[in-house]
């Protein structure tokens, strides 16, 4: 079975040594910083400043956390969950999505292209692409970051072309600031199941339109529950030409793809 991590390293509740992020952090410094004699190092600099990232975002103290397995794109991914925030689990759209992705890996040419995904959650979908080989930044809610932080560096440390990156975005806040059009450039926005029951879909699509550029390709799949999602659709295709590109029916999953219409 290909894996990324070996049976020591996956993730689990936290406090139970090296399975916790800390006693994992630590053990991942100390082997970071063997010299040639002691096990060969893979781009020590990069390593180190992602586990320094890591020590940034500390994952929230749920009660419990869980052990949800995967397998995309070749490789068995661990992901590391909680029930007791939305931001923790993976939903339906995000397994879509990264079936989507294997699938159509050839056609989607994710080999160094600079990807952001919006609401990453614990990270599956960007864990997906980063093994494909994307530059990937991973978003999301200051809640959730230690735990996405987490996820994808036991999933992606040593077996991608590049480490995933994760910043703090707040639909419809500070974009200019924290994400000038004149500094990042994506090839490809992903989003899985951020539409749903909330007061921030207005921002969301505007987040959505901020991050979309000349050349960008926005990937989108959501779960349809309520009218609101419908109704968030409909807004979508006002800005963007929209793709329907694949359906699931047993999950109620619709994924489309969304080229921003330009005056």
């Amino acid at each position: 079975m290909d894996v990324c991590l070996s049976s020591a390293q996956q993730p689990g509740r936290r406090g139970e040594g090296l399975s916790s992020p800390g006693g994992w952090l630590e053990a991942e410094k100390g082997a970071s910083q063997k010299d040639s004699t002691g096990g060969a190092l893979e781009e020590p600099n990069r390593i180190e400043a992602s586990l320094h990232s890591l020590q940034t975002f500390v994952p929230t103290d749920y009660a419990s956390y869980t052990q949800e397995h995967y397998r995309f794109a070749g490789k068995e991914i661990v992901i590391q969950e909680s029930i007791e925030s939305y931001g923790a689990v993976v939903w339906p759209g995000a397994t879509a999505l990264c079936q989507y992705l294997e699938e159509h890996a050839e056609e989607l040419n994710f080999q160094d292209a600079k990807i952001l995904e919006i609401g990453a959650g614990p990270g599956l979908v960007s864990i997906v692409a980063s093994i494909l080989g994307a530059q990937v930044t991973a978003t999301d809610l200051p809640d959730v970051l230690g735990n996405l932080q987490y996820n994808l560096l036991k999933n992606t440390l040593r077996c991608t072309a590049h480490l995933p990156e994760v910043k703090e975005l707040v639909w419809g806040e500070d974009l200019d600031k924290n994400f000038p059009k004149s500094a990042f450039y994506y090839d490809y926005v992903l989003a899985s199941d951020v539409v749903y029951h909330h007061y921030f879909l207005d921002k969301l699509l505007t987040t959505m339109v901020y991050l979309s550029q000349p050349g960008t390709v926005l990937l989108w799949a959501n779960k349809f529950r309520f009218s609101t999602d419908y109704e968030f659709l409909d807004k979508f295709k006002q800005v963007f030409e929209t793709t329907l590109l694949a359906e699931y029916p047993e999950s109620s999953v619709k994924l489309f793809k969304g080229i921003l219409k330009w005056d």
